[in-house]
């Protein structure tokens, strides 16, 4: 049977779902991490101009997000009382270590939740800033906001990074010898949730 005749149950297409975001929350994740690693630590706190972020307050404006929308979120609004959203924009010249332990911790908050979570979770309601909405949709936003930080810090990084740049997806000009490369004539398909655009 093809994939197209499997019928699955909604449990099932409930932790495709789950796999599916936490996979995709990863790879946005290791592409941040691998241009934040070729910039220096003068170089996080950049800025194009007066009016834009340093790559480290998007580091640091991303772990206060997802620390707080991801902490105790059937019981609590995801936007807590103690969380300082307009502090995450000053700069607060922490060493790399000190901001990297920052960055990790709001990451290890949404990968928890997405480990605790099951296929009746997600239609469950829970609430941003006093507004109502599902499990679901609420991973959907948290998706969508990680993509276009993750966008800006890889961005900067390209701009603000010394010496020889290491490509995060596939190279100007390398397309056809990726493709030959990885999957030529006769060879499987990759999987759609991983590898470079």
């Amino acid at each position: 049977m093809n994939g197209r005749d499997e019928r699955h149950t909604g449990e099932e297409l409930a932790r495709d779902y789950l796999e599916s975001t936490r996979k995709t929350l990863a790879s946005h994740k290791d592409s941040a991490d691998r241009a934040i690693a070729q910039v220096s630590d003068a170089g996080l706190r950049r800025t194009l101009d007066e009016h834009t972020n340093s790559i480290a307050i998007i580091m640091r404006h991303i772990a206060g997000n997802l620390t707080s929308r991801w902490t105790d979120f059937f019981t609590a609004d995801g936007e807590k009382p103690w969380r300082d959203r307009d502090r995450e924009f000053l700069e607060q010249h922490e060493s790399r270590e000190e901001l990297l332990a920052v960055w990790e911790g709001g990451w290890q908050k949404v990968f928890e939740a997405l480990e605790s979570l099951r296929g009746a979770d997600l239609q469950q309601t829970i609430y941003t800033r006093g507004e109502a909405q599902s499990v679901i949709l609420a991973l959907q936003r948290s998706l969508g906001h990680i993509a276009y930080h993750c966008g800006q810090i890889i961005l900067l990084a390209r701009v603000f990074a010394e010496g020889d740049w290491q490509v995060l997806t596939i190279p100007r000009g390398g397309s056809a010898e990726y493709n030959a490369r990885t999957w030529g004539p006769g060879s499987r398909p990759h999987d759609s949730t991983s590898g470079p655009a």
